[in-house]
């Protein structure tokens, strides 16, 4: 027996989650969040208790660093030694890799070339990986990437209608993201569904601050809604989703502030989506607080968000023609009533309906009623799970 640990390393944060392997046993999970602050906030679940602390993380090093320390501290672990596999989320691979791999300098070094795919995260990833490497410097480190699942896509699916050499001399396309969690809530509901993944076409919705949803048939991606970065697709969180790429000079040559693409970009990403369109919040719960109290952005902010996931559940299903079923994940997408009711309403005549006792219930497993074409899932998202079996799977 062995211990992997699960990294998921953000710009201020670090979530992580430790296996005992192969038995796949969740051993303890925590995170750490606002590094960088005098006030960061260490959490650590292990055996049934919950375990916090505020301190001063001042980067991933001390991070990691905290962590191992506590790993030994409540007696999780009693030597660094019984932890002989890292496995890092990596957001960004871009065509340089198309499954996951062991680490070595040159793979980190494309990592962060590939910053430019994913600047919210891939600089965040690389960080993460090197705090592990300093700590402990023999184990495996594999790097896992949200990419990769979506490297089947087809060159229709994945080029953009541009010039045929900003695709050959830059790599402009589309990438995706969240690729782990599509392949493995795809995979659980065919164990769901009683069927072999290779007979099914599904739609998969990975619905948290980061919104994504592909099209899945055979159990390769064909479609997905992230594109040369993650700020396609539909609105999210604080992201705007597509937009008309037009609106970027406008509001350069227009906004006094705004003084380059950079600036624009900034704000689609981190002050748009639900954020910029309620002024009030990007987390859901809030807005849908919002939406009871009856104010009139927090609606707005709803119903545009609503409309969005049911026009890109729509277009999978022309790409697909026709589906199997629909599966809802991620933080909202798992446990949002309200939201799954809302677009699930929207689309009766193509073939979807929810059993809303079932739906209230949150089910891990078909929502749908009995008399619908397509079937609904609710399947809670485990990325760390994954990772935790390609290290297992690289370990060799």
């Amino acid at each position: 027996m062995s211990k992997t640990i699960a990294i998921n390393a953000g710009s201020s944060s670090l979530k992580w989650q430790l296996y005992e392997m192969p038995e796949e046993e969740v051993i303890a999970k925590g995170v750490i969040e606002r590094i960088g602050l005098e006030d960061a906030i260490s959490t650590v679940k292990f055996r049934g208790q919950s375990e916090s602390q505020v301190l001063a993380v001042e980067d991933h090093t001390t991070a990691v660093s905290l962590l191992l320390s506590d790993l030994k501290r409540f007696e999780i672990i009693s030597d660094l030694s019984e932890i002989t596999g890292v496995g890092h989320r990596v957001v960004a691979g871009g065509e340089a890799f198309k499954k996951s791999v062991l680490i070595d300098d040159d793979c980190l070094q494309k990592i962060e070339n590939l910053a430019d795919l994913a600047p919210l995260h891939n600089p965040a990833n690389a960080a993460g990986i090197r705090a592990f490497k300093e700590a402990l410097p023999d184990i495996t480190s594999v790097a896992v990437f949200d990419t990769a699942f979506h490297t089947t896509l087809s060159e229709p699916a994945y080029r953009y209608p541009i010039a045929d050499k900003y695709y050959t001399d830059y790599k402009v396309r589309k990438y995706g993201a969240h690729g782990t969690s599509h392949y493995y809530v795809s995979q659980e509901a065919a164990k769901i569904l009683g069927e072999p993944i290779e007979k099914l076409k599904l739609i998969t919705a990975h619905i948290g601050n980061g919104v994504s949803l592909s099209a899945i048939k055979g159990g390769k991606s064909v479609d997905t809604s992230m594109g040369f970065t993650p700020l396609a697709g539909p609105m999210m969180g604080t992201r705007s989703g597509d937009i008309d790429p037009a609106i970027i000079p406008y509001l350069i040559e227009h906004v006094p502030e705004l003084t380059d693409a950079a600036d624009v970009i900034t704000i689609l990403n981190k002050e748009s989506g639900i954020l910029g369109v309620s002024g009030l919040t990007n987390d859901m719960r809030d807005l849908e607080a919002g939406v009871a109290a009856g104010n009139e952005k927090c609606t707005l902010a709803f119903e545009m968000f609503v409309d969005r996931l049911r026009k890109y559940i729509g277009q999978y299903l022309a790409v697909l023609n026709g589906a199997d079923a629909l599966v809802f994940t991620a933080g909202i997408g798992e446990n949002d009533v309200q939201l799954r009711e809302a677009v699930i309403n929207g689309l009766t005549n193509l073939g979807f309906d929810i059993d809303p006792d079932k739906n209230k219930q949150g089910v891990n497993g078909i929502i749908s009623s009995t008399t619908a074409k397509i079937k609904v899932l609710v399947i809670p998202t485990d990325e760390e799970l994954v990772i935790a079996r390609d290290v297992e799977h690289l370990k060799g």
